[in-house]
């Protein structure tokens, strides 16, 4: 989940240079919209061992770096039913494994989400504003989240990305409609950019030959 509803978070513009390359870098290995495994249901952990653990220490890492706040293993490319997340800027890593929602709350709250695999869209999602999940940690041990407002928010976003459910999914049919517009432009200067990076490459291979 990303970052963007947060009113601490910096922009684009107030982003120094080796923090953006690095955020850059970490969303080059988070999967994009229109990438199938995001509308893949994930399997459950059978075992937790330390291949495990690299796993969960590289998606936390990721999320780090990506300047997100939560992060689905459905976002890297593994099928697992595996999340991390963190709302608070000095609390650790929270791994989530095999996550199931107990109990929701009827009291629900429409929001603008972002999510890392949707660069630049915000909707709004109605979700319950409690949750209690059961699920275990990185270690096999058992686990009881009891979760309010944002920490909950995060967690029924990352459970739904291990769902195959995205938050297009969740929203009303004109945010969807806007942000698909959205997706669309931006798809679009992405190649315009990379159009003209190849030409100006081409360019000076060019001069660089003949030099």
């Amino acid at each position: 989940m990303a970052d963007d509803q947060i009113a601490s978070e910096p922009t684009e513009e107030t982003l120094d240079p080796e923090l953006r390359a690095r955020r850059d870098a970490a969303l080059r290995l988070v999967r994009q919209f229109g990438d199938p495994v995001l509308k893949s249901r994930a399997l459950p952990v059978a075992r937790f061992d330390e291949a495990l653990a690299r796993e969960v220490g590289r998606m936390g890492q990721v999320m780090h770096d990506s300047l997100g706040i939560g992060l689905a293993a459905t976002q890297v490319g593994v099928m697992h039913r595996v999340l991390v997340y963190r709302v608070e800027p000095d609390a650790p890593v929270a791994v989530v494994v095999n996550p199931e929602l107990e109990w929701a709350s009827a009291e629900r709250e429409g929001l603008d989400e972002g999510c890392l695999s949707l660069p630049g869209v915000l909707v709004e999602v109605e979700r319950p504003i409690h949750v209690r999940v059961r699920a275990r940690d990185e270690q096999g041990d058992a686990l009881l989240i009891e979760a309010s407002g944002l920490e909950a928010r995060v967690l029924q976003h990352e459970m739904d990305h291990l769902d195959g459910v995205l938050i297009l999914d969740r929203t009303t049919r004109d945010q969807r409609k806007q942000a698909m517009r959205a997706l669309r432009e931006a798809e679009r200067s992405r190649r315009e950019e990379a159009s003209e990076a190849l030409g100006a490459d081409g360019r000076g291979a060019r001069l660089r030959a003949t030099a």
